[in-house]
Formats: structure tokens, C-alpha cells, sequence
């Protein structure tokens, strides 16, 4: 059987990836520093306790396992303080990135998935945006991953080591009450959430004034469970074809942070306050993705493509009090 390393593998993402390996069938292995992520949220698999810069600690990994792929979630992920911190991001997503690729290139390990983000268009020039859009990032956070999909083309012609990169959107949702967003917590809905909830006293919007139908930042919203699904094929076909490929995952509708708001009081039946803010830096007016590719390649067919279902599945792990301590 086939082993797959999920490295960051009990943050938001990466633990709803270790979830659907499980449902599937596959073994898995995590490795996760916990500076974000909680042991709590890793269901199942060998569970290692690190960083993906710890060479000692991949050798052993790769050493004890026959890890034939890698799922790379360990980044860092807040675009306003990548502008205020960029060496925090450069050290972590670009140069610790090169320490787990070097190793698994030293281990012939030649199967490697990257989240990858939207946030390498920049502005874009069009909408909805498909993966042929120039790349100009208006951030740290962008550049950081813009250079791994530069450093993985590269390696990909050097060592054969082959990738898929995955530009993915805004994740949302969460898995029924098995898990969900934990602390610290950075995406929209689960802000807005604990606001519904009464675990924060207000929500904040950051910018109306952006060149939008009404003010606010618009974006593509993708259930957490329909990207994770998207890795697993895009896994599964890298292996049967041996070629590299790059896709974006998104729903192909956008929303806006109004919007948005207005979905979570529809869905939970709760009021809350909503203080507007300035802008914050690098964020675009508006992402919304152009799937196609990844459809139509991989036969990926989101199941959660509605607002509104995305919205009830994360407050219903909102509601979950086991993780609020």
C-alpha cells in the first residue's frame, strides 16, 4: 500500500486531507509542528511531532516509512503580516520548503502535492481567473508560494521530481462535528461564526471601498472537504501519467464579504455587530477561480458548492464546544 506524508497535517487543511486519506483507505503519516495546527484535529495515521526543516527528523520519517508522496499544507498563511513579517514567511514556505524537497529528492521520493493560492495572480486582470492568468503577487505571502511553484518547475527538470501544484482559493466549511477550524483563526466565515456565536464580541470589515458591487472584497469559497477530495485525484492521476500539472480549485462564483455576513445571519438566525475597518495590505479587490481544468483532468466535481451549505457545516463545528477551551 501506497503511504502519503501530510506535512502540516493537523492544521485546517491539512487535517480534513488526513481525514479523507483515512475515508479512502490510504496510509498516512503527519508531521506537523503544532505552531498552528492541533494534535487534537489528526484522526488517524503515524503522527510525528516537528518541523519540515528538521532534517534528522525527515530522514527518520522517510527511513521508517515507505513514503512514496508528499502533501505539503505547513505554510504560513496571513497576508497582512507577511507584509509586516515577510522574513517569517520567506524562512518558512521558501526556504524550509527547499529542506523537505531536498530530502525527499535524497530519499527518491518523487510524488509532491503543493497548496499553492490564488494570491500568486495579484490583481487580477480578469475574472473568473484560469491558471494561464499572469502571476504578479501584491504580497509577501504570494511571492513565498510563487517561488516554490518556480523552485518545483525547476526541480521537476533537474531531479524528476514530480509536482502538482494546487492554487487554490478561500477554504471553508468543515467536516460535520469531526473537525474543523481550531485557533488561531484567520478565514472569513469562521470570524464571522464566532461573532453568531457570541465568542467574540463583533466582526470586522476590512475595506468597502474597493471597486466592487458593494465595497467589500469578493471571493470564491470552497467547501474544505471538496479540496481535499481535489488532492487525492490529483495525486492518483500525477502517479498514473508521471506528469507534472498545475490546477485551481474554486466553486467559480464569488461572494462578497457583505454577502457573506448576511449568509451566516440568514443560516444561524443570529445578529451581530459588524464594525467597518480600513483596507488591510495586499488584498485584492476580488478572486474568483476558473476550475475547469481541474474538472474536466481529474473528473473533480465539488458537493459543496452552495454558501449556504458551506456556512451550516462549519457552524455546526462552531456549535462544538468540545474545541472551545
Amino acid at each position: 500500500m501506497s503511504k502519503t506524508l501530510v506535512v502540516g497535517g493537523a492544521g485546517y487543511i491539512g487535517s480534513h486531507m488526513v481525514l479523507h486519506l483515512l475515508q479512502q483507505k490510504e496510509e498516512v503519516i503527519v508531521l506537523d509542528n503544532l505552531s498552528t495546527g492541533s494534535k487534537k484535529a489528526v484522526l488517524g495515521g503515524t503522527f510525528y511531532e516537528g518541523d519540515l526543516a528538521d532534517r534528522k527528523l525527515l530522514r527518520k520519517i522517510f527511513k521508517e516509512h515507505a513514503i512514496d508522496a508528499v502533501m505539503h499544507f505547513a505554510a504560513f498563511i496571513q497576508v497582512g503580516e507577511s507584509v509586516t513579517d515577510p522574513y517569517k514567511y520567506y524562512e518558512n514556505n521558501v526556504a524550509n520548503t527547499l529542506v523537505l524537497l531536498d530530502e525527499m529528492i535524497k530519499a527518491n521520493i518523487k510524488n509532491f502535492i503543493f497548496s499553492s493560492t490564488a494570491a500568486t495572480y495579484g490583481e487580477p486582470h480578469y475574472c473568473p481567473i484560469d491558471i494561464q492568468h499572469p502571476q504578479n503577487p501584491i504580497n509577501p505571502y504570494g511571492h513565498s508560494k510563487l517561488m516554490v511553484e518556480q523552485i518545483l518547475k525547476d526541480f521537476d527538470t533537474a531531479y524528476g521530481l514530480r509536482s502538482t501544484i494546487l492554487r487554490y482559493f478561500n477554504a471553508a466549511g468543515a467536516e460535520g462535528e469531526k473537525i474543523g477550524f481550531h485557533e488561531p483563526i484567520t478565514h472569513l466565515i469562521p470570524q464571522i461564526l464566532k461573532a453568531a456565536s457570541g465568542r467574540k464580541p463583533n466582526v470586522s470589515i476590512y475595506g468597502t471601498d474597493y471597486n466592487t458591487k458593494d465595497g467589500t472584497c469578493y471571493r470564491d469559497y470552497i467547501h474544505v472537504m471538496d479540496l481535499a477530495a481535489a488532492h487525492l485525484l490529483a495525486l492518483k492521476h500525477m502517479k498514473k501519467t508521471g506528469q507534472s500539472a498545475i490546477y485551481n480549485l474554486g466553486n467559480g462564483q464569488g461572494f462578497s464579504v457583505k454577502e457573506v455576513v448576511n449568509a451566516v445571519k440568514k443560516v444561524t438566525g443570529k445578529d451581530f455587530e459588524v464594525i467597518e475597518t480600513p483596507k488591510r495590505l495586499g488584498d485584492p479587490a476580488q478572486l474568483i477561480a476558473d476550475s475547469q481544468l481541474a474538472k474536466n483532468t481529474l473528473n473533480w466535481q465539488p458537493q459543496y458548492s452552495s454558501l449556504e451549505n458551506i456556512i451550516a457545516d462549519a457552524w455546526a463545528w462552531e456549535l462544538n464546544d468540545s474545541w472551545h477551551v
